[in-house]
């Protein structure tokens, strides 16, 4: 993005590189929690939401990569190490210790309500002012949000499966 194009955006661009930061580090965690937890989930209808999950990881990769192009736009620079991601994020990465599959739903839940309140604050930011970064941030925002309801579901049909099983014993 050129000079004018900085001078125009009428938000204090170095404190949205700081935000943007903190939202790449934490679409580098995302990313992450939903590979591995993908891979290492255990239990019921675990082979259906597996493919989900992956599909979530990569979209949260997705993610990563506009964000990136938006830092370097404005004149920033991406976070280049990945000891820095624990420093910029505000969202925690819940190791999937334990893996049974609504243990890592849960922990996904988590990350992506995390997501949504980061996303909403970028969007809140640059409304009105930086409308690249706003069109940005509030399509991450919806996938974020869809997400969220597709993590729901599933944690809704994993219980309905539990009670039905407990009514047949």
């Amino acid at each position: 993005m050129g000079a004018h194009g900085i001078e125009i955006a009428g938000v204090d661009v170095q404190k949205l590189i700081a935000m943007l930061n903190g939202a790449l580090s934490e679409e580098w965690l995302a990313y992450y929690q939903y590979w591995i937890g993908a891979r290492l989930m255990e239990g019921p209808m675990r082979s259906e939401i597996e493919p989900e999950l992956l599909l979530h990881a990569n979209q949260e990769l997705n993610h990563a990569v506009l964000v990136v192009g938006r830092i370097i736009q404005l004149g920033g620079t991406p976070v280049v190490h990945p000891a820095d991601w624990f420093k910029f994020s505000h969202c925690e990465y819940d190791a999937p210790t334990d893996p049974y599959v609504e243990v890592v739903l849960n922990q996904n839940l988590k990350g992506e309500r995390c997501a949504i309140k980061r996303y909403k604050e970028l969007a809140d930011f640059t409304n009105g002012k930086d409308h690249t970064t706003h069109q940005m941030a509030t399509t991450i925002l919806n996938e974020e949000l869809e997400h969220e309801q597709d993590i729901e579901d599933w944690i809704t049909d994993l219980r309905r499966m539990k009670e039905d099983i407990k009514k047949i014993r």
